[in-house]
């Protein structure tokens, strides 16, 4: 099993025409993902070839949902056109829709966010690289390559942490690795990718990769002592991060003491995770935890 997506999963690629939308549907298509369709305004009819098959190309995400009975969209929107393309999403009642593009204003996204609690469509997103399930689906701009399936669930806010850790631990490889997005508003929480993985009977040992700023790690932190039963390893970003200052996620912001990575770490500490202070002493953590649960078998 994995969460959010699998080898049945059928995304369509809002932007597929444009550069960045076509480069990351080749890659998509390369890794096994069952890409349906494309979305563009205006270019219904058309159709982009990707090897040496033709992908067709809707002019709607309704018209394309009616035609292929897709239940994944990823979003290759530039910014100022993204909300419409969120709401035509969402319109057309799609199950899951991650968002790649970033620099959405916040209030776009909190628009859409608002919609989409309403009509029951999960966001991931804005401004991440989306999620895998190695071997059954890729939706989004990590590389397939650099890890395989396994026993490890990872969710992380930052797209170039999650390509580490995917690559530290590839001996283990992974159930699902899901990029939740470093933009102060998301519409997938820590909290949310936790709860599926504590239900997904073939994720094992959980991976959280957190960072400065904001209260998410924290509250992470108290649902993971209240209710998760795997381990949990962890690592926070940031440690040598000067007070206010923004670095790389526009929620990545720390005010005091508030938001730090020495407090988030202790926070989850005393939930029970394991925290490293760099991806690679994370990385050993994680294969310890492994370790011991096999020991324990």
């Amino acid at each position: 099993m994995s969460i959010y997506i699998n080898a049945s999963s059928r995304v369509l690629v809002q932007g597929m025409t444009g550069r960045e939308g076509r480069k990351h549907t080749q890659r998509m298509i390369m890794s096994g993902t069952r890409v349906v369709g494309g979305v563009t305004p205006g270019r219904s009819g058309e159709s982009v070839l990707f090897e040496e098959d033709p992908v067709p190309v809707f002019g709607s995400m309704v018209e394309a949902v009616a035609a292929t009975q897709a239940d994944v969209s990823v979003v290759f929107v530039p910014p100022k056109f993204a909300k419409a393309a969120v709401l035509e999403a969402i319109e057309a009642e799609i199950g899951l829709c991650v968002i790649i593009t970033e620099g959405i204003p916040v209030h776009d996204s909190i628009e859409f966010h608002a919609a989409a609690r309403e009509s029951g469509t999960r966001i991931i997103g804005p401004n991440c690289p989306g999620l895998i399930s190695p071997g059954k689906s890729n939706v989004g701009i990590i590389p397939a390559h650099i890890s395989g399936p396994g026993r490890i669930g990872l969710v992380s806010k930052s797209g170039t942490l999650t390509y580490q850790m995917m690559y530290e631990l590839r001996d283990h490889g992974f159930s699902t690795a899901v990029g939740i997005g470093g933009d102060p508003v998301v519409g997938t929480r820590h909290i949310d990718v936790l709860q599926a993985f504590e239900e997904d009977p073939d994720t094992d040992i959980i991976v959280m990769i957190g960072e400065i700023g904001g209260d998410a790690e924290e509250r992470a932190a108290e649902y993971i002592a209240q209710h998760i039963t795997k381990p949990v390893v962890g690592y926070v970003a940031g440690f040598t991060a000067p007070p206010g200052r923004t670095m790389g996620h526009a929620g990545a912001i720390i005010t005091g003491s508030a938001g730090t990575a020495a407090a988030k770490k202790l926070a989850l500490e005393a939930a029970g995770v394991l925290v490293g202070e760099t991806p690679s002493l994370t990385a050993q953590l994680a294969r310890d935890a492994i370790a011991r649960l096999r020991g324990s078998r």
